[in-house]
């Protein structure tokens, strides 16, 4: 796939069955080819996959590491009854954006930041298959995220809770620029989605490594597609929902005021339409990382491969027909209610197929205790509570008895960051030699993992306690009298200790990214494609074209002695930058696809989207427009057609060449 608009000529290709050594003139040649210029032109251009997913992950956890200070400071001021450490508008917009950073700033965009990185090199391709929309969807996930927190210092953020439920957020109750900023935010960075998520389908379905058919792709592949299939499906309702609330808000509208003949349930339908499937979204591709690494310190395959990919779209699919359970007590038809209460009991189903997996690979298998494991391990200990919580809010009178209360709140708290944040941190522990080419501490990682799992259970689980007890979300402050001082105190002391976990991690990674012990190529003994690529890869990926012939390329020979190895011959592509594709189902050699050069359009569209939302919040029309002529002027530039030099070859052997869009 290209992003411009020529198509190239066919060009010289090479079969062969060796392998290219490093250092070699042929090697050089592709390094150049390649290579990101050093300086600042180079990092405001690059296209590469591995730049990129490095970008998401560390901007993702800037975004965790704001949304934590902030839960610090609302836990500071619910520590203690009549406490009055902040303000009540300033505890609305500390708990709006609290959830509107963990939520969409950071439990999506550090998984795109894996599946980035990881994704060419598991799947055995040179980059994703359009390199500048990468590029873009990271300066427009940046540009949004600046721009919802540019309203932080002005004491304008979001106010009405990250959910920003009609007609409260509505102009009649919520005069401010709060809620304009928040829903222009939120358009923004839904573009952002979307086209990261185009970008992974059609990574996977043409470019996969020969012998790469459907059976063999590795589970972390399968939950990063069944997110971003979710997603393109998913954000558009939220997206529409945002700008019919601006609409409402700017030009006079009335999709949500009652008072007008709107409808105030029709915002909770479109939010959570898109809501319910995104909890799945930032959950699936943290299982595919627990379901690809755990195996390898269990030093056998995953059990139950097939059950698990399966369970994994089942997961996405069912998480679309239970949205309504988040508005069981809106005054639902009864019908309806039972309808979406069973749903939502059937979709712990698959979740159990992938729990019994994990379960099952680690009793089969032959542990080695490394840090990866102790955070994979807690995962899915807090998987299973997580998942015990959501089914007793499936049951429709129990869920009137507890929804908007703390329960609901920790059972949030264990799905969506105790099953991203532990496979995150057990990810970066596991990948962090690839990344880098350095081992990370094995003792303070440990000491990490303790401190974060403990701090974690006891900051969230007494949640629980306060919810049965009484405690409602979203409030301020609370009478002495009302028995909820205990389990409040020992919940903020819990979020301490957890910030402290993490500052123990980042204090690790900063300290081995200098540091830590030389890691060679494949020191976990990892069976995926990556691992047979250098400590950090090369600017190619893999100088030929790899070829594998089962699930575990680098586990081959010992799984199955007969089956020859991953690397034995493939295709060299050396006439500029060239990346194989291949058929969607079997993953055989197909087309050979001209990927764009370096470009600083993805950067200054970022930049002319971000002054064209910027006008709309200002309602500073001649900045719109700018912003609006600077957009086209940068897509120009974008698509702006190449000349292409190379001659024909009629060998046999090679796939044909084109360009298909």
């Amino acid at each position: 796939m290209t992003e411009h608009a020529s198509a190239p000529p066919p060009l010289r290709r090479t079969l062969t069955t060796g392998r290219i050594e490093a250092g070699s003139e042929q090697e050089r040649k592709l390094r150049a080819l390649w290579e990101t210029p050093p300086g600042w032109r180079g990092w405001l251009s690059t296209v590469d996959h591995k730049s990129i997913g490095l970008r998401y992950l560390v901007t993702a956890f800037a975004f965790l590491i704001a949304g934590g200070i902030e839960a610090l400071i609302m836990r500071v001021q619910l520590a203690r009854p009549n406490a009055s450490f902040v303000t009540p508008e300033q505890y609305n917009q500390l708990f709006t954006m609290h959830g509107v950073t963990m939520i969409f700033l950071y439990a999506l965009p550090v998984l795109s930041g894996f599946s980035n990185y990881l994704w060419p090199l598991i799947l055995g391709a040179r980059d994703m298959a359009f390199p500048r929309l990468n590029a873009l969807s990271y300066w427009i996930f940046l540009f949004a995220g600046l721009f919802l927190y540019a309203s932080f210092p002005f004491g304008e953020a979001p106010n009405a809770g990250w959910f920003n439920y009609a007609p409260l957020a509505g102009l009649t109750y919520n005069t401010g620029p709060n809620i304009d900023v928040y829903a222009l935010g939120m358009v923004l960075l839904g573009i952002s989605t979307t086209v990261g998520s185009m970008n992974f389908v059609v990574t996977f379905l043409r470019m996969r490594a020969p012998g790469m058919s459907l059976d063999r792709v590795p589970v972390l592949v399968w939950g990063t597609l069944t997110a971003s299939g979710g997603n393109l499906l998913a954000v558009p309702s939220v997206s529409l929902a945002f700008f019919l609330l601006w609409l409402d808000r700017r030009i006079g509208t009335h999709f949500f005021d009652v008072v007008n003949g709107g409808r105030a349930l029709l915002w909770q339908h479109l939010f959570w339409i898109f809501a319910h499937p995104w909890v799945y979204a930032v959950v699936l591709p943290a299982m595919g990382i627990v379901s690809d690494a755990l195996p390898v310190f269990c030093r056998r395959p995953l059990v139950g491969y097939l059950p698990v990919a399966l369970s994994t779209v089942a997961t996405m699919v069912i998480g679309f027909v239970v949205w309504i359970h988040h508005m069981f007590a809106t005054g639902i038809p009864a019908l309806a209610l039972s309808f979406f209460g069973a749903a939502s009991m059937v979709i712990a189903i698959p979740s159990a197929v992938a729990t019994f997996a994990w379960i099952a690979t680690i009793w089969t298998g032959r542990p080695v205790f490394r840090v990866p494991f102790f955070y994979f391990a807690g995962f899915v200990f807090l998987f299973v509570i997580g998942g015990l919580s959501g089914v007793l809010t499936a049951a429709v009178p129990l869920d009137w008895q507890l929804t908007d209360t703390y329960f609901v709140v920790a059972h949030l708290h264990y799905v969506l960051l105790g099953i991203n944040v532990f496979p995150v941190i057990g990810g970066i522990y596991f990948w962090f030699p690839k990344f880098t080419g350095r081992m990370m501490s094995e003792k303070i990682g440990r000491i990490g993992f303790w401190i974060l799992f403990a701090g974690f259970n006891i900051a969230f689980f007494p949640m629980h306690i306060a919810g049965l007890l009484g405690m409602p979300r979203r409030i301020y402050t609370y009478a002495p009298d009302m028995g909820w001082t205990t389990v409040n105190m020992i919940t903020s002391i819990g979020a301490f200790m957890f910030a402290a976990g993490v500052l123990v991690f980042l204090c690790d990674l900063f300290y081995s990214l200098r540091r830590g012990p030389v890691a060679g190529d494949n020191p976990w003994d990892a069976p995926t494609l990556e691992w047979s690529t250098s400590s950090p890869p090369p600017p190619y990926n893999f100088a030929i074209a790899p070829r594998i012939a089962s699930r575990h390329p680098l586990w081959e020979k010992r799984i199955a002695g007969t089956m020859r190895s991953q690397l034995e011959y493939g295709y060299v592509l050396d006439q500029g930058r060239e990346a194989l594709g291949t058929t969607a189902l079997d993953g055989e050699p197909d087309v050979i696809l001209k990927m764009p050069e370096d470009s600083y359009a993805p950067f200054w569209l970022g930049v002319a989207s971000l002054m064209l939302f910027a006008g709309l919040a200002l309602t500073s029309w001649w900045l719109t427009a700018f912003g609006l002529v600077a957009c086209g002027a940068a897509i120009v530039v974008w698509l702006w057609p190449r000349r292409e030099l190379g001659q024909r070859d009629d060998t046999a052997h090679a796939p044909r060449s084109g360009a298909p869009s």
